[in-house]
């Protein structure tokens, strides 16, 4: 009984392996040529993952070149901009040593001349520089360019009027630098 259960067994075994030739037969794949394409597959998104990462890589090395540049720039603008504003103001620093030199030979008229000439120059610099002063004598009073250290009442006189400037504002466009110190009428 035992053999004829084994030779069952056989012919089982022997009819799986001629229905898989039959199946290998009528698609014409064997299980190698099946995983070949996915093999295949499998190396060319390989090589794309690569490509891709080598392309992050690249762009990651620009963006970082591109940021120290940029800082390096940053920082020679401020710096050449910062050199050519104390170039327009060494000048007035000439001139001054030279008026200081006027005030040792005691000549009062020839001193005060040579001030005001230095503060001619000075305020010429900074209108090159694109900086305006304001706050006259008589303006009307503005709290956002105006700093009110005193108020006096004067009924002859309009409201809010600048009875006295005590330092002048300065502002470069619409940029306040130093607001005016003044004195309020009404």
């Amino acid at each position: 009984m035992k053999d004829k259960e084994k030779t069952k067994a056989e012919n089982k075994a022997a009819e799986a392996a001629a229905e898989t030739e039959e199946n290998t037969a009528e698609t014409g794949n064997t299980a190698e040529e099946e995983v070949n394409p996915l093999a295949a597959e499998l190396e060319a998104r390989t090589a794309e993952l690569a490509a891709e990462k080598e392309k992050y890589l690249r762009m990651a090395a620009e963006y970082d070149n591109y940021r120290r540049r940029s800082a390096k720039e940053r920082e020679a603008a401020y710096s050449d901009a910062y050199a050519d504003a104390l170039m327009q103001i060494i000048p007035v620093i000439d001139n001054l040593e030279r008026a200081a030199g006027y005030g040792n030979a005691g000549d009062a008229k020839q001193l005060a001349d040579g001030v005001n000439m230095i503060l001619t120059q000075f305020t010429g610099v900074l209108e090159k520089m694109g900086i305006e002063a304001f706050g006259e004598k008589g303006d009307v009073f503005d709290p956002n360019i105006h700093n009110a250290i005193m108020h006096e009442e004067d009924p002859d006189q309009e409201e809010s009027i600048l009875g006295e400037v005590f330092q002048r504002g300065y502002r470069r466009g619409d940029k306040i630098i130093r607001c005016a110190m003044v004195k309020v009428i009404n």
